[in-house]
């Protein structure tokens, strides 16, 4: 289990055969694991300090982003890759079976943990996964993503940017994109971006979840979806994904971030999801 000393002291470091993983640990009490892709462990830091009340919250940077640098900067991003890492955490806590939460791309992260090593979690909660396999237009969306990639990589980042944003239905107020995105900005900001539209998000979307799977394991399975996100890409996958799973998505304040626009509500809600499991 875990000790009082190793939860006293956040930040720590897991050496694996390909990467080396930055986590955190805060609170005691039940595990829970916040999980993103590409948001690192500082977007889940306020939602993390309010859970770690009564719960052990881990966060970490997924693989090639922020302080998880990997051997190959080439190599795919995959959701099996980064479920095998979050597998590599857990066992090395030694505090599971845990609930594991994981948000967009995270999400498709949790989901493949799931399929993977059931034994490790009791609920799994994939908020807006971003499963374009499981939409009817998946041939046209697939071929957007790759539009958005080679706008990228063609030096148009916020051109691709607001490609994505197009893409995901998401509606910006006017000049909100060149504020988030353009001018002068961190360079550790624009490498992690980079590594996300060139090695994470075509694996990402191109994930196919096992139903079967899912529907069998013995972990409680929770898709959320933002209330502010309806008819967005990732409201659609949502859907689809509990249509195919035969259960009903559990509504969670805000839209596709609404941990980060207001963490106190989503902790709220979040807490009231795991007295239900």
């Amino acid at each position: 289990m875990i000790s009082e000393s190793v939860v006293s002291t956040p930040a720590h470091t897991l050496e694996v055969d390909d990467a080396r993983l930055h986590y955190e640990l805060r609170g005691t009490g039940p595990l829970i694991a916040l999980v993103g892709a590409p948001m690192d462990a500082s977007a889940f830091a306020p939602l993390a300090e309010l859970l770690a009340v009564d719960h052990t919250v881990l966060t970490t940077d997924p693989r090639g982003i922020n302080r998880s640098p990997v051997h190959d900067p080439e190599q795919e991003s995959t959701p099996q890759l980064r479920a095998g890492d979050l597998s590599r955490l857990l066992a090395h806590i030694d505090a599971g079976p845990a609930t594991v939460f994981g948000s967009s791309g995270g999400a498709v992260t949790v989901l493949a943990l799931a399929e993977a090593h059931p034994e490790q979690v009791h609920t799994v909660i994939a908020h807006e996964p971003p499963l374009i396999e499981l939409l009817d237009d998946r041939v046209e969306l697939h071929a957007g993503t790759e539009e958005i990639i080679a706008t990228h990589l063609s030096g148009d980042t916020l051109g691709a940017w607001g490609k994505f944003m197009s893409q995901a239905n998401i509606q910006l107020p006017p000049g909100l994109l060149e504020m988030m995105f353009g001018g002068e900005r961190d360079p550790r900001q624009l490498a992690d971006e980079h590594r996300w539209f060139t090695r994470e998000l075509r694996a990402t979307t191109h994930f196919s979840p096992d139903i079967a799977a899912l529907r069998d394991a013995s972990a409680r399975i929770v898709i959320g979806i933002g209330e502010d996100s309806s008819g967005q890409l990732c409201d659609r996958s949502s859907r689809a994904l509990t249509t195919a799973l035969g259960s009903e998505p559990t509504l969670f304040p805000g839209d596709h971030t609404g941990f980060v626009g207001d963490p106190d509500s989503f902790a709220t809600r979040l807490r009231a999801v795991l007295r239900e499991s």
